[in-house]
């Protein structure tokens, strides 16, 4: 839900101001979303770190005196951990967005909170101030390029020992300094350790 003070004209001017310098940041983690079907691939995406963000983030806002606040709360009514991201500027304007995160039952478990959280905060605060931290997955056929030839079959392979579902996958390489299992709502998102 987005909120803002009365007027915005001021903060406004000054964020189309610090969205001119804005830079999205580099996208050096790896994620896998893993298919639940067994004839469609785990697909894979680039994303930036919250931490990488916000340091671009805090450094541009603030020269136009634009102040980033996030904080939690349970909303009682739903049980729910809510993230309210707030933009606030020096004339006293602001602008916020609040998004609800996951079960406050997830406090019994923090790490997981703390991924649905660090998930959260890097999607809200990224899209409050417009810029991008993953890779476009909503047209993955476009950012691929044009369609490339049909290339002959490859050799047959030996079979891949079955799991205990008794589907026959490719073993997933885990050599990437940080890969993510993300797959299903944000609290059940793993974020790597150290992105921040």
């Amino acid at each position: 839900m987005h909120r803002s003070s009365d007027n915005i004209g001021t903060i406004a001017a000054a964020l189309a101001r610090a969205q001119a310098d804005l830079t999205n940041p580099e996208k050096t983690l790896t994620a896998i979303i893993r298919s639940p079907f067994p004839r469609e691939n785990d697909r894979t995406f680039r994303y930036a770190s919250l931490a990488s963000g916000l340091d671009i983030v805090r450094k541009t806002l603030s020269q136009q005196e634009i102040a980033t606040i996030q904080t939690i709360r349970i909303e009682q009514d739903t049980a729910q951990i809510h993230l309210t991201t707030l933009l606030a500027h020096a004339s006293g304007e602001w602008i916020s967005s609040d998004l609800p995160v996951c079960p406050s039952k997830d406090i019994e478990a923090p790490h997981r909170m703390g991924a649905a959280l660090t998930y959260a905060r890097r999607y809200a605060l990224f899209t409050l101030v417009g810029i991008a931290g993953e890779d476009d997955l909503d047209a993955p056929d476009a950012v691929a390029g044009p369609a490339a030839r049909p290339e002959p079959p490859a050799p047959s392979r030996p079979k891949e020992k079955s799991t205990k579902s008794g589907l026959s996958r490719p073993p997933v390489l885990a050599g990437a300094r940080a890969i993510r299992r993300a797959s299903g709502p944000a609290c059940r998102a793993a974020e790597p350790k150290g992105s921040g």
